[in-house]
């Protein structure tokens, strides 16, 4: 059977691989994909060049393990329906909508235990969000938000907006967000937001000092999640977080530097930095959570969140350079990208 995959040749260059494969083995399905979506941050790390090499592409998604080198197949959100059956694998899974944390491929080979079932609630473009919805689900997790606190968040790419929208079915007592395009933070008060501020701007500071005071707080923040991807935005944040804030820092700087201000406020504040990545669950939670416990959550809330209403751009496969293209030099034109393969449909 031939397929068609997308391959990372060096920075900024890709192309398209016509392959075969064959049948699927013992325990394992043939699935056609549907949609693929592609991710604006740690994808584009990988586009351009920056990830370092010292550090594995994943190890935690079989599909992705080793060390970074080009060429490389990249991509972790695949939607497509079950074609085939290895020997061994029930009947049942024949036809059925499933997600895997795949690279972009018209077709894929795959253990069972790999692929997850998309309830009948979700649509496949839906249902291609959940890697971005279980990282926003872990981000709650992590950051704790009490009733009443003032919130802000850095950065409104897709996993942004869904942190956003998780927060603001919160009873907090205000959540703020920033990011640089337009389009971002339209959608962020869309999606609940009640302020969506430009980072740039001359006064951003101060306008986001007034509406914390106005929350009820001292004129800065109770918790803040930095999610731009943007090392400055770590030392920005810094600055409104008032004492014995939290910070939680979700960014992937991939080989960027953050230069800090570790000075005064920091060190008198008692600020909390806390790391947050999706691969684990914070062993305070251990005791009643698992990861798959959280990965049923995150599929409740994309049927709630409905996030396909982020999508700005439907691509075929087949112009996959274009897309990344899209995304690397017109980041203010799009949100999520998604890949679809017409031929599968």
């Amino acid at each position: 059977m031939k397929r068609l995959s997308v391959q990372f040749t060096q920075p900024r260059k890709i192309r398209l691989l016509d392959e075969t494969i064959s049948a699927p083995g013992p325990g394992e399905v043939l699935v056609r994909t549907v949609v693929s979506g592609i991710s604006s941050g740690t994808e584009l790390l990988i586009y351009r060049g920056q990830w370092p090499g010292d550090l594995p592409v994943d190890e935690t998604i079989p599909a992705l393990g080793g060390r970074f080198a080009y060429p490389v197949k990249y991509g972790y959100s695949a939607v497509g329906k079950v074609v085939e059956l290895g020997a061994g694998v029930s009947p049942e899974w024949y036809g059925r909508l499933v997600f895997a944390f795949n690279p972009h491929e018209s077709c894929f080979i795959t253990a069972v235990e790999n692929v997850i079932e998309v309830p009948e609630a979700l649509t496949a473009e839906q249902a291609a969000f959940l890697p971005n919805m279980e990282t926003a689900v872990s981000f709650l997790m992590d950051g704790r938000p009490i009733i009443g606190e003032a919130v802000v968040v850095f950065g409104q790419g897709v996993v942004g907006l869904l942190t956003a929208a998780l927060l603001a079915r919160l009873p907090l007592g205000g959540l703020f967000t920033l990011d640089n395009c337009d389009l971002r933070r339209e959608k962020s008060l869309e999606l609940g937001a009640e302020a969506a501020l430009d980072p740039t701007a001359p006064d951003a500071v101060a306008r986001l000092e007034e509406r914390l005071s106005a929350a009820g707080t001292d004129g800065s923040a109770d918790l803040v999640f930095e999610l731009s991807g943007n090392p400055a935005a770590l030392d920005q944040a810094i600055s409104v977080t008032g004492f014995a804030g939290r910070i939680v820092s979700g960014s992937w700087y991939g080989a960027k530097r953050a230069d800090l201000d570790l000075g005064g406020r920091f060190h008198r504040g008692r600020i909390s930095i806390i790391s947050s990545q999706v691969s684990n669950l914070d062993p305070r939670l251990t005791g009643r959570w698992t990861k798959t416990r959280r990965l049923g959550l995150a599929l409740r809330m994309l049927a709630r969140v409905k996030p396909e209403r982020l999508i700005t751009h439907r691509l075929p496969v087949s112009r996959a350079a274009e897309a990344y293209a899209l995304l690397d030099e017109s980041p203010h034109e799009a949100i999520q990208v998604m890949l679809t393969y017409e031929e599968n449909l």
